[in-house]
């Protein structure tokens, strides 16, 4: 800007640096989804997930109907779940409010089109970077922002309680995403370690806390694994679990990981845990896995140029 004067430019500079990510790598699914490898100003690594869906009736002309985009809030993650690429590789640091949100923007100027949708799925866990956790949500939601509608932002949590009483505060209808996978305390401690001190009956209190507060539907995503949280018992205690909460399951398919010792469940065993619990009156469906030919999953593209280099 060269109408200001020069010594008012080094101030904005110095107090509002501009610093976008600078994109390392793209990949591009079959599907449409693009995944991206985006390097911060400081040299930290951090990914991102576009994903397009079309309307059926927009096929034959390729438009989509939404766009949602999958963000990262934390540089690496301490949460060091078993099945997470990005837990293997450990925590760096949280990302400041401006580089969550340069994500979305990275993402809607990369498809040219407007982004409709928001996850915070990606690296990190959001509870644990909380305040500019917030303020991101305020920047895409406000009409002087991104105008995204609260009820298409999710916020995905590993079961941080105080975080999630204290998300019961914000008056938007933002939506909560937990990520369960078990509902028998001995398996959840084995697949999220770092949550054991976040023990179910203290989870549920704190959930049932934020549907009284919230008034909103919660989210429990669920990988099925074969042979470990996919048997009868496993069954019955998320039925349990789920008793007094109005909430959705999603079943997530296990996403390949170097090393991994989980193996997903039958394609039947999805479909028979989908029709037990419809039939005790909880909503059930399994995610449709997208970008699984690019390294989709969280962490993988990141670790695999950490590995090559």
């Amino acid at each position: 800007m060269t109408n200001i004067p020069q010594s008012l430019r080094e101030v904005l500079q110095n107090r509002y640096p501009l610093n976008p990510p600078r994109i390392i790598e793209t990949q591009e699914s079959s599907d449409g989804t693009r995944k991206f490898l985006l390097e911060l100003s400081d040299g930290a690594w951090i990914e991102t997930v576009g994903i397009p869906e079309e309307k059926s009736e927009d096929k034959e002309s390729g438009a989509h109907s939404r766009l949602s985009v999958c963000v990262s809030t934390q540089v690496g993650c301490a949460m060091g779940c078993a099945f997470c690429a990005t837990g293997q590789e450990g925590f760096t640091r949280n990302l400041t409010t401006d580089e969550i949100v340069d994500q979305v923007y990275l993402v809607a100027d990369s498809f040219n089109r407007r982004v409709s949708n928001v996850v915070f799925m990606g690296q990190g866990e959001p509870f644990l970077n909380y305040v500019a956790v917030i303020k991101a949500l305020h920047i895409l939601n406000d009409p002087q922002g991104l105008a995204i509608g609260a009820r298409k932002i999710t916020v995905s949590t590993c079961g941080i309680i105080a975080g999630i009483r204290r998300f019961s505060q914000e008056p938007e209808q933002f939506v909560l995403a937990l990520s369960l996978h078990s509902a028998v305390q001995e398996k959840r401690n084995l697949l999220m370690p770092q949550v054991r001190n976040q023990p179910l009956n203290q989870l549920k209190d704190a959930l049932k806390y934020y549907q009284e507060k919230a008034k909103r539907r919660i989210t429990f995503e669920y990988l099925l694994l074969d042979g470990f949280n996919d048997g009868e018992d496993d069954l019955m205690a998320l039925l349990e679990f789920c008793q007094g909460l109005l909430c959705h399951i999603n079943f997530l398919r296990l996403n390949k990981v170097p090393g991994a010792v989980y193996q997903a469940s039958s394609p039947q065993t999805f479909k028979e845990w989908t029709k037990a619990l419809e039939k005790q009156g909880v909503e059930a469906t399994t995610r449709l896995s997208r970008g699984a030919d690019i390294s989709g999953a969280c962490g993988q593209l990141k670790n695999t140029h950490l590995l090559i280099d």
